[in-house]
């Protein structure tokens, strides 16, 4: 039986209908907001993206979100147009259009924009990116978070860099979308992926950690995502004496944990309750994820 809700899926908020989303310079309604079937990111996958968060006024993370996007674009020869400032502005320009100051999240997307033709090659591009910005009022459904996740461990393995870069906030993201129908049909909310070598790196939209003997485990990072909200839990542990080690571990270790979690932007922490049918935990967060989730949410997302 499949979840009706995903790890990412927010709680509703009849508001978002009539947000106000940034295309290329323009604010427009949602049915306003297309591109052409010509561009790089709706036929290849060519671009790359942030979430962002915006709690009590701020931009949560924002420069290291805009660090990454930029590095990204570089890294797949994009050339944005504009400036970290300019983009931040233009975050900001969004929120403001739509009157949000706390509990919304936005999606940067930048793709190499419209094409001669739909092709591989990024010389067809016309030479303007298309920026897009949705800010939508989003906040984590807690009884999810209460409850904790269901996951399910992929055969998709989490690919080498040479291969495809999870590091590199793509738009391409159908091996991670096979990986989560895999997970979908098992009825859990989202997919445990391992690395070539078969030990655990991550899932398929979120970083995962264990807890065991009171330290915090969680990948080496050479197979998972360049996760900000995982960066910022391992140095919350840091600052507050949890041990915390980034190492390889085995599906086996996480069977036998006593806690574990997941960290993302959208969601911070959030308690995994079960892997593969074997529960993790009572009823509850553990006192590990529990205290890590409200250091976070103080840390980063209070006021």
């Amino acid at each position: 039986m499949m979840e009706s809700k995903g790890a990412q899926t927010p709680a509703e908020d009849p508001r978002n209908e009539h947000v106000l989303i940034y295309l290329n310079g323009r604010m427009v309604r949602r049915e306003e907001a297309v591109v052409s079937i010509f561009d790089a990111g709706f036929g290849l996958g060519d671009g790359v993206w942030e979430g962002i968060r915006l709690a009590h006024g701020r931009l949560v993370a924002v420069d290291e979100h805009l660090k990454r996007l930029y590095e990204g674009a570089k890294a797949i020869a994009l050339d944005i147009g504009i400036d970290p400032a300019g983009m931040r502005g233009i975050l900001e320009e969004t929120c403001a259009a739509n009157g949000m100051t706390h509990g919304a999240h936005l999606r940067l997307m930048v793709t190499r924009g419209e094409k001669k033709t739909v092709h591989q090659d990024p010389r067809n591009a016309l030479g303007r990116p298309t920026i897009v910005v949705t800010a939508e009022y989003k906040q984590p459904d807690p009884a999810v978070k209460q409850a904790g996740l269901k996951l399910f461990t992929s055969t998709i393995r989490c690919s080498p860099p040479d291969v495809f870069d999870l590091r590199l906030n793509s738009h391409s993201r159908l091996n991670l979308i096979q990986a989560l129908l895999q997970a979908i049909q098992a009825g859990a909310h989202e997919a445990l992926m391992l690395d070539p070598n078969g030990f655990v790196a991550s899932c398929n939209s979120t970083n995962f950690f264990i807890v065991r003997d009171g330290a915090v485990l969680t990948s080496t990072g050479r197979f998972c995502f360049k996760g900000i909200t995982r960066a910022k839990v391992i140095g919350l542990c840091a600052a507050h004496g949890i041990p915390c080690r980034q190492e390889d571990f085995t599906l086996a270790e996480v069977y036998g944990a006593e806690e574990a979690f997941v960290t993302g932007t959208f969601g911070g922490v959030t308690r995994v309750c079960q892997v593969d049918g074997r529960r993790l935990g009572g009823e509850g967060p553990g006192p590990v994820t529990a205290r890590l989730s409200d250091l976070y949410d103080r840390t980063f997302l209070g006021p």
